[in-house]
């Protein structure tokens, strides 16, 4: 008796192999909360978010004089000058950690992405249809209104939220 081979239609095949990535939208991190991770000094209860800016490394490749040429009076050239090509790195911009506050989880419900993306969309940030789902479309709203206050990260801070009006703003007691 000959083996046989079964072809399985493609969706069931790809439900087979499972991923711990996702398969859309950009790679953003999710939101951090104190358990895991935070800043030092972090309110209990506070959610955060991270963003990390590598390093900016430069390759520089410098001639090293090791011996001057030997040159007669009247110029002519005995022995060349001897150079050795030396390459380093250097560190042109340092890595920084960039912490800020953000809307905790339970808060963003699909209700309140939906306020995010209406938001955005009057701003002219935001083109997509109102889904109310944290998707590629809204993280890159999120980031261009975030960046000229200095924060590049798609993931939506709580000053950012206060400043759509979507997160009440906390009233000094006086």
């Amino acid at each position: 008796m000959k083996p046989s081979i079964v072809l399985l239609p493609l969706p069931v095949a790809l439900a087979a192999c499972q991923s711990t990535l996702p398969l859309t939208g950009p790679a953003e991190p999710e939101i951090v909360q104190t358990v895991q991770e935070a800043p030092p000094g972090a309110a209990p209860g506070t959610c955060w978010g991270k963003d990390v800016t590598p390093a900016v490394i430069e390759t520089v490749t410098e001639q090293v004089l090791l011996q001057p040429a030997e040159v007669r009076g009247d110029g002519t050239v005995l022995e060349p000058a001897i150079y050795k090509t030396e390459t380093r790195q250097a560190i042109v911009q340092e890595r920084r950690v960039t912490w800020f506050e953000t809307p905790c989880a339970s808060v963003q419900t699909p209700d309140f992405v939906a306020s995010v993306q209406r938001a955005l969309k009057v701003r002219g940030l935001y083109r997509g249809p109102v889904t109310g789902t944290m998707d590629a479309r809204t993280r890159a709203a999120v980031r261009a209104y975030q960046k000229p206050e200095g924060l590049d990260s798609g993931i939506l801070s709580l000053a950012a939220a206060r400043r759509l009006g979507l997160v009440a703003v906390e009233h000094p007691a006086g």
